[in-house]
């Protein structure tokens, strides 16, 4: 694949990893485990609330495809297929979930030195279509995103981003929800591994009058120790260890709290990852 502008995905994508990835206030247990095959098994139990659910997942990469199959507690099959380099810098996927047959999907990506095109489209009697485009380089790249309902003809969602990257830092701005919210976010790095960081993040639906602002960051301890940590305007408090017990085994202790409401508990999640 070339190395050119990055999909339209990527863009805000550094910011939301810090602000959301890895925290929980649900008990989630994962282990994962590879076979002299090749194929990866990962099984996860999850309980939120009440509520407990667990699914079986299985990864098989046999030279430019990949073979992805997860079963759940509600007996669903997800099923997807990734092909690269079909055609000269490509990657095909195609995903269905049984039993509910109208969910497949065929996501077709096009890599270039300076743009990617991405095109998804329902497989179904009335297939939705959602394409995607980026131009620009590694370093600044410009991006829109549009969905279109063959059934009434009309346009599902428009959106439209920039992003500016560069070794210590990343910025972006994305305007979504069809021109009623703008969400801009920077990120700056601390370190060369990019794994100690500071993150800010600004967001305004129009139609409402709403502004939240939310800052954050992430600080190694050392090689085995992350911690991170945000607050947003709201007053929505988070904040978590993650610890690498084992070589590729994840120990993560998060939670959230209510800063304007001290009088309700905390809510505290657990999530264990264990990986040969």
């Amino acid at each position: 694949m070339s190395k050119g502008p990055g999909l339209f995905v990527d863009i805000g994508k550094k910011a939301k990893d810090l602000l959301i990835k890895d925290y929980t206030s649900d008990q989630k247990f994962t282990v994962s485990t590879y076979t002299g095959a090749g194929v990866a098994l990962t099984s996860t139990a999850l309980k939120k609330g009440g509520l407990s659910t667990g699914d079986v997942a299985a990864l098989y990469k046999y030279k430019n495809t990949q073979f992805d199959v997860k079963v759940d507690t509600n007996s669903n099959i997800l099923t997807t297929l990734t092909f690269t380099e079909i055609l000269p810098s490509t990657k095909t996927i195609a995903s269905f979930k049984v039993p509910d047959y109208n969910s497949g999907k065929l996501e077709v990506q096009y890599f270039h030195d300076h743009a990617t095109v991405t095109t998804m489209v329902g497989l179904n009697q009335t297939p939705g279509v959602n394409v995607t485009a980026t131009i620009g380089t590694p370093t600044i790249a410009f991006g829109a995103e549009a969905g279109y309902d063959t059934t009434s003809g009309n346009f599902t969602k428009y959106t439209a981003g920039i992003s500016v990257t560069k070794p210590d830092s990343c910025a972006s701005i994305v305007l979504g929800d069809k021109g009623d919210s703008i969400n801009a976010s920077y990120v700056h790095y601390m370190d060369q591994q990019k794994k100690s960081a500071a993150v800010a993040e600004i967001s305004r639906r129009f139609s409402t009058n709403e502004n939240t602002f939310t800052v954050g960051g992430a600080y190694a301890v050392d090689h085995l120790t992350l911690i991170k940590a945000k607050l947003n305007s709201h007053g929505r408090l988070g904040a978590l260890v993650q610890h690498e017990v084992v070589p590729k085994s994840l120990l993560t202790i998060s939670s959230e709290l209510d800063t304007k409401a001290l009088e309700k508990s905390p809510r505290f999640g657990l999530a264990l990852a264990l990986k040969p």
